[in-house]
């Protein structure tokens, strides 16, 4: 048995691509199927390309009607090993991500796709040793 991918819906692809874009990974292939009126979008980590992620977008059946999906916090979460979690962190609220668990013990934190999917960022190895700000943020949300 092998690992293939994980999906999750997605109701704005080019907002989800910006955020996983920040996150660090990278398209590997698309798929546009006019036909059935769907796209599905493959993301992987550089390095870890048989681990992905498939994001499927449902076009609107009419102009400007985008899809919302709710109930993400039901999936769970995806977790991502990163080199140095402050600067993950740092990266993505510079593009405007809410830290929802601040990485305070140098080890785990949580944001939230634009759909409401949490991410788990784990740092590889040992702990980095707590530093500010992050060590005096609060939790934000639901993580």
């Amino acid at each position: 048995m092998k690992y293939l991918h994980t999906m999750i819906r997605v109701s704005d692809i080019d907002k989800t691509l910006a955020f996983f874009d920040l996150l660090g990974l990278k398209e590997v292939r698309r798929f546009d199927v006019e036909q059935a009126r769907f796209t599905l979008v493959f993301l992987a980590a550089p390095g870890d390309e048989e681990a992905q992620v498939e994001l499927t977008y449902n076009w609107p059946p009419e102009e400007g009607e985008a899809e919302h999906y709710d109930g993400g916090r039901n999936f769970g979460h995806l977790a991502y090993a990163v080199d140095d979690i402050y600067e993950s962190c740092q990266r993505l609220m510079d593009g405007g991500v809410t830290i929802n668990r601040p990485p305070r013990d140098g080890h785990m934190a949580f944001v939230r796709t634009p759909d409401n999917i949490s991410i788990e960022l784990l740092q590889k190895g040992e702990a980095l040793a707590p530093a500010e700000p992050w060590a005096s943020m609060e939790n934000v949300g639901e993580w």
